[in-house]
């Protein structure tokens, strides 16, 4: 069957712009340069870019348009025993799309809200209110927490449905349903309307609070350069893992829109204009988000008389974009609607975009590996989508969201870069892949970019896995308790990381049917067992204390097992002598 085709370079770009630019560009990139420096976070972010972000992302958009094929069909074709990190990189898209459409809905409600400004007129009771009126949380706290989420009291009390988030979550996946319909053609045509409107939207945003009082010392909070945060060795991790999470590499999107591409076409200056593109818009969002800030710190000192700096009302994530935007929108009078409005919608635009090339690269891997019909795949994927992320609506989802986010974007997309590296570094000529390029891209990719792949991101990214690794362990995320990190945390690592071995020992030949049940049912069975141990209601309860090194103990074995492992094999093919003598040739 012949290949779909984007309409156009300018169309694939776009779409990988789309996919590249999300939420995190709004509510993340800012808040990590204000902490980790102001301006003189540029430096390790730009340094970070240019030696492991754009490097990654050439090799993963040339993959797909060499191989022509997606994330597992094209990691097979180089090295069939690559091809479990494909299937790995795909299901954490999947996991990762399950939360982020909940997050959608939100906006979506919000977006509804923003007509009559309705976290400003909502009144709230009991002990809600007793909160609101202690100043133990904002009126738009409460109105997030406790009636948007209607937030319940852990993880273990998953309780009920709104059903407001609900109907947000199903016009959600309608949406991304029009848009992967018909494959790259109705993608192409989306991303025409949903890529520039979020860019028009801000810049309308930036423009208006550049015009409020206050905003420029919002502005230079986020800009003062503190050059002694160059020093510390977390600044540059923070920069390093900035760089991985926006660029949208580990999760198979770029190889599978690359694979629409004509094989003899340009890579390297496509990839560098979309991680460039990225990088400027968040860099952008910085003094949209800020001079809003800013505006909110001169509002809240008129009001209280005292002097409110922007750094006491800066926030980020969830925080920033439902409690401290709309707390700020209020205060611009006749263009706290329209403001409202632009801001979710933005918000939206910017989400949809992601999501369904999350999707997409999905449907895209499935199909061609398993030969299915991609339109038949693309509803299946919607429908298991919508009936999984039913649970991050629920009055206990913003737990399990944060906890499955957590080790999603830690322990997920940061490995697959690694073992990405590793494997087309170390045990790959990459040769073939800059031969190839510099036949027909722009730009020469050459040695350096070679250098690049096979020396500094493995480096970086082996440090920042196991600096992860050694925070989590010394201090539990967030203080949830053992078995939520387990259930929601290494407990799902460990589930994808074996149902992509076992895939991908599916794909080549077929071999040890029996061995890949049996390993499915019991890494189902650890699951649950370990769960159980760790619950308090068990009476394995017991076992409490020495629960960290339990966890500690199964992160090593899931982490630095998995990474050991690949290895010993990379070893033993390397030695084999087909090969030194292969030479991928897809056509």
């Amino acid at each position: 069957m012949k290949r779909e085709r984007w309409d156009s370079r300018a169309v694939f770009i776009l779409a990988a712009i789309g996919s590249a630019i999300g939420l995190g560009n709004i509510w993340r990139f800012p808040y990590i340069a204000y902490k980790n420096g102001g301006g003189a976070f540029l430096i390790p972010y730009f340094i970070a870019l240019l030696t492991a972000g754009i490097p990654i992302l050439i090799l993963e958009m040339g993959l797909g348009q060499y191989f022509q094929a997606g994330a597992a069909s094209a990691f097979r074709k180089a090295r069939p025993w690559f091809e479990f990190v494909g299937w790995w990189a795909i299901m954490i898209a999947t996991v990762i799309t399950f939360y982020y459409c909940a997050i959608m809905a939100w906006s979506f409600n919000y977006l509804f809200y923003s007509f009559s400004l309705q976290w400003e007129h909502w009144q709230p009771v009991g002990a809600v209110l007793q909160a609101v009126d202690a100043g133990e949380k904002s009126l738009q706290e409460a109105f997030f927490m406790n009636h948007v989420l209607d937030i319940s009291g852990g993880p273990d009390q998953i309780g009920h449905l709104s059903m407001g988030l609900l109907i947000g979550l199903i016009l959600t996946w309608v949406w991304i349903y029009i848009a992967i319909r018909k494959g790259v053609r109705s993608v192409g045509k989306m991303v025409l309307v949903t890529v520039p409107l979020p860019f028009l939207l801000l810049i309308i945003i930036f423009f208006k609070a550049i015009s409020l009082p206050g905003s420029i010392d919002g502005i230079l909070a986020y800009l003062r350069p503190d050059f002694s945060a160059l020093a510390r060795a977390k600044v540059w991790a923070e920069a390093y893992g900035q760089i991985f999470f926006s660029l949208s590499v580990g999760f198979g999107v770029m190889c599978a829109y690359a694979s629409f591409r004509p094989r003899k076409g340009d890579i390297v200056n496509s990839a560098m204009i979309t991680g460039l593109s990225n990088s400027g818009t968040e860099f952008f969002a910085g003094f949209a988000v800020f001079g809003v800030l800013g505006f909110m710190a001169h509002e809240l000192s008129v009001q209280s008389g005292t002097v409110v700096t922007p750094d006491s009302v800066v926030s980020s994530g969830i925080i920033l974009a439902f409690v401290t935007f709309p707390k700020a929108i209020a205060m611009m009078g006749p263009w706290a609607t329209i403001m409202g409005i632009m801001f979710f919608l933005m918000l939206l635009t910017l989400g949809v975009d992601s999501a369904f090339s999350l999707v997409e690269a999905a449907s895209t891997a499935i199909s061609d590996e398993l030969q299915l019909n991609q339109h038949k795949v693309s509803i299946g994927l919607c429908v298991v989508g919508f009936l999984a992320g039913l649970l991050f609506i629920t009055q206990g989802g913003l737990f399990w969201l944060d906890i499955v986010d957590n080790w999603m974007s830690l322990f997920g997309l940061i490995v697959i870069a690694f073992l990405e590296a590793l494997f087309f570094g170390w045990f790959f000529d990459l040769k073939i892949l800059t031969n190839h390029f510099d036949k027909y891209s722009e730009l020469k990719a050459g040695k350096l970019w070679i250098a690049m792949v096979k020396y500094v991101a493995p480096l970086v990214l082996i440090i920042i896995i196991s600096w992860n690794f050694l925070n989590e362990v010394s201090n539990p995320y967030e203080g949830y308790p053992m078995w939520a990190l387990w259930l929601g945390g290494w407990g799902v690592t460990l589930l994808l990381f074996v149902h992509s071995w076992v895939l991908s020992v599916a794909q080549v030949g077929k071999r040890f049917p029996m061995g890949m049940k049996i390993a499915m049912v019991a890494t189902w069975a650890v699951y649950f067992i370990v769960f159980w141990m760790l619950y308090p209601e068990s009476k394995f309860h017991v076992l409490k204390p020495a629960a960290p090194w339990i966890m500690a103990a199964i992160g090593c074995i899931i982490l630095y097992g998995g990474i050991a492992r690949s290895l010993i094999i990379a070893h033993k093919h390397a030695k084999e002598k087909d090969m030194e003598d292969e030479t991928p040739v897809p056509e």
